[in-house]
């Protein structure tokens, strides 16, 4: 179990997938959200969670001020317990099952201002730079949005495409996060 840490449902417990999925560590989603709070990136913003699993990031974002949010997961299993835990805290979004590289390749349903990307560390540098690209030529970016990506520290840092200016790296031990701004390709 994991829980939210806080906003309007702090506190509430969530259930993770069985195997094969890594939830963000408390003390990771607890610093990362203060510091989206503190730069004003969460109220009434359009979240986008990818590799969502049990949904805690897109959660904690609806929680703090976020007015929507789309987990995509691929996992069979994932995908049950994450549209559980959206229905249980009852804070709105919508669950994509599918692989991320597939949905994102597809026509967008809006621009998000937020993108939360926990990617299992068997993703590699390639993979993630395709949906990264992806994400930005697909009309999946507002002006200015900013995505977030989380990863094993030792894999160092995405290979942003361009587009995106990298503004901030925080490491909590092994795991790294990673904020880039979106800046469009004019």
């Amino acid at each position: 179990m994991t829980r939210i840490v806080a906003g309007t449902a702090g506190g509430r417990r969530l259930k993770v997938p069985p195997k094969g999925t890594r939830p963000t560590s408390e003390r990771v989603r607890e610093a990362l959200f203060n510091a989206l709070e503190t730069a004003g990136e969460l109220d009434g913003s359009r979240v986008l969670d990818l590799y969502a699993g049990s949904g805690a990031l897109g959660l904690e974002a609806l929680s703090r001020g976020a007015a929507d949010a789309l987990f995509v997961e691929s996992d069979r299993r994932a995908v049950d317990v994450l549209r559980g835990n959206v229905a249980a805290l009852g804070l709105g979004g919508t669950v994509r099952a599918g692989q991320v590289e597939a949905v994102v390749a597809a026509p967008a349903p809006s621009a998000f201002d937020l993108v939360l990307a926990d990617p299992p560390y068997a993703v590699d540098a390639a993979a993630l730079g395709s949906v990264l690209a992806a994400l930005g030529a697909g009309g999946w970016l507002a002006a200015s949005a900013l995505v977030v990506v989380e990863r094993a520290a030792r894999d160092g840092e995405p290979d942003w495409p361009p587009g995106f200016e990298p503004t901030r790296t925080k490491k909590y031990g092994d795991t790294a996060v990673f904020w880039a701004e979106f800046t469009a390709v004019a």
